[in-house]
This record gives structure tokens, sequence and C-alpha cells, in this order.
């Protein structure tokens, strides 16, 4: 028997996943199944103009988390749905002693969204799981794939897990029209007892959540993987800015008090202020209204809503600091006031684990693809479990740079480059020794 074929006949025996191992070719994802479930679970919640609306806690979303829990259930998983919602697909380790490497995100979307916010994170997990399952390999930590309930209305599963969800956070009203903790209990969830559903530091060996970008940076760059470097901290202020209302007709220009004018001055300041700095920090006046709101009435009142965004959150103070001092100028010069109030619902940057970055990139690289270290600009469910847990995230190109639309797009060969990257990644904490 010559060389070659006494080797062919040893990889035989060791089976399909060591022959791969052996001859230095990763495992892959199957890209057909994956674009095919992406399709699949794109039709809960479609409505008969071909919109989507899986919002969370409505019939779509009941309905496609029954249908990923059947194909969790096909895969081996042993899932359960937590107090806050959440489904947990678990799938035992050589050694159950090891703590459990955790990956997923979420399949609840925005109302007339797009199919792969959240859906490329929770099927490429699945498929991760059918991969080790073909190639009957069993992994030393134990596996949890976990989608997350109501992300797209503030992370709600997540900060259960993470110990945020507060009891006035249950009482808010969700996009489905029901109270948080009325929703959690439509979807098997149980509101009464939300402290099961939290996990302490140290519980989870890593939490890894594969996602669509979301923006152009990807797509414009022609890179394939993005390892994120953080997501940003989001913080919100009301803004109001008080002149006086008088006659559009009868008042002299040089004696008003318009306070539309104002804030128009405030909007311009707001933009110079963040882009006079070097960084990746974005500021936004998304909102405005206006008062009286009539033609012939100069604006007496004008509120509107002041966002900044950035991974460091002493740079968003800083930021805000200038913009007030700005605000302070524009009042005294246009004889109106202006009053910022901070908002409750500010989230804090959230920084991914710097071994776990090396180690996407070194999957990204085994499997020939170009990467970019990035900021994640978007909230996502990573931001809370990095509370718990060492975190990473994996991003792939979003055609256009469109997401929350039915025009947001990922080429097939993108969503298995980030699943098999994915696969990778899991496979390298997995190997790796425990911290």
């Amino acid at each position: 028997m010559s060389v070659s074929a006494l080797c062919v006949s040893t990889l035989g025996l060791l089976g399909a996943y060591r022959q791969r191992e052996v001859l230095g070719t990763p495992l892959r994802v199957n890209q057909a199944r994956l674009v095919s479930r992406v399709a699949e679970l794109a039709k809960f919640g479609r409505d008969d103009r071909g919109h989507g609306y899986r919002v969370a806690y409505t019939k779509g979303d009941l309905d496609g988390r029954a249908w990923f829990i059947a194909q969790m259930k096909q895969a081996g998983l042993d899932p359960a749905i937590d107090a806050a919602g959440n489904i947990i697909g678990k799938r035992k380790g050589k050694n159950p002693a090891l703590k459990p490497i955790a990956f997923g995100s979420h399949i609840d979307m925005v109302p007339d969204g797009g199919n792969y916010d959240g859906p490329l994170g929770s099927l490429g997990a699945l498929e991760v799981i059918d991969v080790l399952n073909e190639h009957k390999m069993l992994t030393e930590h134990p596996l949890e794939v976990i989608i997350f309930a109501n992300e797209e209305g503030g992370t709600v599963g997540s900060m259960a897990m993470a110990g945020g969800l507060t009891p006035a956070g249950l009482q808010q009203k969700s996009q489905s029209g029901l109270t948080m903790a009325e929703g959690i209990k439509a979807i098997g969830g149980n509101p009464d007892n939300i402290p099961s559903a939290v996990r302490k530091r140290g519980d989870l060996r890593a939490w890894v959540e594969l996602h669509i970008e979301q923006g152009g940076i990807l797509a414009q760059e022609n890179i394939q993987i993005g390892v994120v470097e953080g997501i940003v901290g989001i913080v919100h202020w009301e803004v109001t800015v008080e002149g006086f209302a008088n006659h559009a007709g009868t008042t002299p220009m040089n004696a008003r008090q318009d306070a539309l004018l104002a804030a128009s001055r405030l909007v311009i300041a707001v933009n110079e202020v963040i882009t006079a700095v070097p960084g990746n920090q974005v500021g936004t006046v998304g909102k405005l209204a206006v008062a009286p709101n009539a033609y012939n009435v100069i604006p007496g009142k004008v509120v509107l809503g002041l966002e900044i965004r950035d991974l460091a959150a002493d740079k968003i103070e800083t930021l805000f600091r200038e913009i007030e001092h700005r605000a302070a100028a524009i009042a005294a010069a246009s004889h109106t006031t202006i009053r910022f109030e901070r908002q409750a619902n500010a989230s804090k940057p959230a920084l991914t684990d710097p071994a776990l970055q090396q180690t996407v990139q070194a999957a990204a690289k085994a499997l020939g693809l170009s990467t970019k270290l990035m900021q994640s600009g978007a909230g996502h469910d990573s931001q809370e479990m990095a509370v718990i847990a060492p975190v990473a995230m994996i991003f792939v190109p979003s055609v256009g740079g469109i997401s929350h639309s039915p025009r947001e797009l990922t080429k097939p060969g993108d969503l298995a480059n980030g699943a098999n990257v994915l696969l990778q990644t899991i496979l390298s904490i997995d190997k790796a020794k425990e911290q």
C-alpha cells in the first residue's frame, strides 16, 4: 500500500472532522441551509403586502419562536424558556465542570424591518450546532445557543440576564402594546420571577454574537469580516428652547425672541462640536417639536432630542459640556433660554474582550478572510452580556449600509463567511485553556 493510500485509510477511521483537521481544512457551514433558514424565518410575521412585522410579543414573534424551538430540538439541543422569555438551547460538553460557551442573537424585529438583523446570529448559531453534529464532534465545554427576547424593544431579555431589568422596566409599554411584563408572560416567561433568569459574572466562558454590520463601512471598504472592538454608549437629552411667541407680521426682526431660530443654531452647533474632534463619535438631533407651530406666529418654544454616541463615556460628557457652552452663547444672543434634561435610558459603552478579538481575527485569517477592527454604532444584546462575560462580536457587510428596512440585505457568501468565523471562534475558545 502506498503512503498516500495508508494516510487516506487512517484518516477515514478518524472520521470526517478529524480528516479535515489533519488535512488543515477548517470545518465549514452549509451555506445553502443557512440561506434557506433565513428565508423560512422571514415568513413569520409577514403580512399580505410582504412587509415584516415580527415585533416582540406579537403573533409573528410567537410563531417564529415556536419554529426556532422546533429547529433546536431537531439539532439535538435541549431548549427551555427562562423567566425573561429568552430561549436557551443547551448542548452537553465532554467536561460538565467547564463554563458554557454561549452564542446566538435575537429573532424579533422592528416594524417593517429586514430579514437579517438578529436572525443571522441566531441561525448562524444553529448552523454551528448542525455542523458539530454532522461531524460527530463533542466540544469540551457545554454550549448554549441563546435567542434573546425583545432585543429591538430595548435589549430586554439580555438586560434581564445581566440583572438590569427593573420592576419599572417591566411596566414600560412595548411596541406590541403590551407592557414588558405582559409580553414576557405571552411568550412563556415569568415576569414575577425575573431574578431566576440572572447570570452572575463568571457563569459563562464567553458570549459570541454574529451580526450584520447595519452600516456601510465593510461594504464600502470591501472588507469581509468586522471584528468589533466595542459597542458605543448612547446618551439622550431632551432640550427645551424657550423664547416668546408673537405676531409674525407686526414684530420687527430685531425685536424677536425666536425659539426656532435659536434651536436651529443649536442644531448646527451640535454638528460643529461633534465633527471638530478626531474619532468615530456621532451626535444627532433627530426630534423637533415647535409651538405653537403656525405660519403667522413666531415660535415661542421648541423641544428637540439630542443624542451622542461614542465608545468612551468620558468623551460623551466632554462633547456635551462643549454643546452646553455653545448653547449658553446662543441663548444670550437670541434672548432665549435653553435647558437640557438628561434622559434615563442611557446605555454605557461596552468593550469586547481583547483576547476574543484576537480569536475572531485568527479565525477569519485561517479562512482567508479580510478583517477590520471597528466599533458598533448600534446597540446589541452583547452590550448587556459584557457585564457578565467576556464578549466578542463578528460583523458581516450590509449591502448599501441599509438596516431596519425591508431593503436590508447581506449576500449569501457573506452570511456563510460570518457563520464560518463564528464556528471557528467557538472551536478556538473551546480548545483554549480555561481563564
